[in-house]
């Protein structure tokens, strides 16, 4: 140990002192116009050796850097980043990381929200291979950087996709709509924004939600608070309690509504709903930011799955949206996704863009211009365009047979308790209602791999594995 702190500072020792170490892992001294030490060096130079080729040690008589490295020894280094503490697995992508690690062949992966086909295989969309190679074909294409708000084609598609092509917004030009790093960083951009420009005002978020929220927002200076959205007991949305909730936010609060396929429940407000906490919002003044990470994949239908979002917009209310193409094309790790701001005319509107790419220069300068092409070839071209909404159907649709094969297997094996909110919940997750005890068997005992509040995600289900899963619930409800 003593001589392992001397030799953090080894240009203050003699030769003669390097020489009474018995061994080093490895010291390498690297010395470039440093007069000061250049004497020592070369007196040190003459004494130590290197190991050889052939096991044997000679000595090292080549100029440049001196390195020692024999196998048995140990030569500590400080670091100015030692009390820097080791952070926590993440709690949905340290799922897919202990999975990895898991040599079970049963094992499943129910973590991460990525669809999966039958084979349990990453799927890439005909589409989208259609329209890269169309863009492979295009020689007009180039890798400049794109401007800080992003492809503009693209932020108008998007902006069309979600409020539709007729929406009066767009058409009054009152949208100041932004390319983004995915969802993630449309609600990041949009906190930042909001932590400068809406001072003062917390965002009100749904318990439960997806747990990127609660990091997200603080990180951009908007604190926040929540409301009550799951009845845990019934397994559904607690319409009255969600109501009660944000009608006692303060006047102006930002309020997060997922707009459809809610993450982790699965549990959407119906249009009856929605219309009455519209209400609420219009009353109280709040500010709605949609989080849209599921258009298509709730319903299978891209219209109905935009429906909160465009009554709000027809009823007047300015509102904030942020798209996501992670999962409606399969385009996970391009990271393509829209920020709009929906405002009350197009003065504004200008004005907000020009500050959203404020917020962006210093953030990440532009974004990345491959997915955001892809997207808008396939949104502009009638035929892909078609054709990928019935890809987005074919994918909505196993989602919905995997709940139907999973409840099937349930009611089989005679699981206790109700489970109708399997078949009731919509789009990509289920939130079984698994204690963290009860999963915590379950990955123990039958390899099966969830986020620890118990959702699971429906597109990584196959039928032929439905039987196993239903009889890995049923033995951790009946033991647990």
């Amino acid at each position: 140990t003593s001589e392992a702190t001397q030799l953090r500072h080894p240009f203050s020792r003699s030769p003669k002192f390097f020489l009474q170490v018995k061994s080093y892992s490895l010291l390498v001294i690297y010395f470039n116009n440093m007069e000061k030490v250049a004497s020592r060096l070369e007196k040190l130079h003459a004494h130590l050796v290197l190991p050889g080729i052939d096991g044997a040690a000679t000595a090292n008589t080549n100029g440049g850097p001196l390195v020692v490295s024999p196998t048995s020894a140990l030569f500590v280094s400080s670091s100015l980043w030692e009390g820097v503490p080791q952070a926590p697995p993440d709690p949905i992508l340290g799922v897919s990381d202990a999975f990895k690690a898991d040599t079970d062949p049963r094992k499943m992966n129910l973590g991460v929200g990525a669809y999966r086909t039958e084979e349990g295989k990453p799927l890439v969309l005909q589409t989208v291979r259609e329209a890269e190679r169309q863009m492979l074909n295009d020689e007009s294409l180039n890798k400049e950087y794109l401007p800080m708000g992003g492809n503009p084609g693209f932020c108008k598609l998007s902006s069309q996709l979600i409020l539709g092509a007729n929406s009066p917004a767009i058409r009054e030009e009152r949208v100041a709509a932004v390319q983004s790093l995915s969802g993630t960083g449309c609600l990041r951009v949009a906190a930042e924004f909001l932590g400068t420009y809406y001072k003062g005002h917390a965002v009100y978020l749904p318990t439960p939600t997806w747990g990127n929220h609660k990091k997200i927002f603080p990180n951009g200076g908007v604190p926040f608070k929540e409301y009550r959205y799951y009845n845990n007991a019934k397994r559904a949305v607690d319409i009255q309690a969600m109501l009660t909730d944000l009608q006692a936010a303060p006047r102006g609060s930002v309020v997060l509504l997922h707009a459809c396929a809610h993450n982790p429940t699965g549990g959407d407000p119906t249009p009856e709903q929605w219309n009455e906490i519209l209400k609420v919002v219009k009353a109280n003044r709040l500010l709605p930011l949609f989080d849209s990470a599921y258009q298509g994949f709730a319903s299978g239908d891209l219209d109905q799955d935009a429906l909160s979002v465009r009554m709000f917009v027809d009823a007047g209310v300015e509102l904030i949206v942020c798209q996501s193409y992670a999962k409606n094309m399969g385009l996970y790790g391009e990271r393509v996704g829209c920020l709009s701001f929906v405002v009350a005319n197009k003065a504004a509107a200008v004005k907000v863009k020009s500050q959203l790419q404020l917020v962006i220069r210093p953030m990440y300068s532009s974004p990345p211009g491959h997915g955001a092409i892809i997207v808008e070839r396939i949104l502009s071209n009638p035929q892909l365009f078609e054709a990928w909404k019935g890809e987005v159907k074919t994918m909505a649709d196993r989602i919905i047979l995997m709940r139907k094969a999973l409840y099937s297997e349930i009611t089989k094996v005679g699981t206790p308790g109700n489970w109708d909110h399997i078949i009731n919940q919509i789009g990509m997750f289920t939130f079984t209602g698994l204690t963290p005890v009860q999963v915590a068997h379950m990955t123990k005992k039958h390899h099966v791999y969830m986020t620890q509040d118990g959702r699971i995600s429906m597109a990584g289900l196959s039928a032929a594995k439905a039987p196993y899963l239903a009889a890995a619930i049923d033995d951790s409800v009946r033991n647990c």
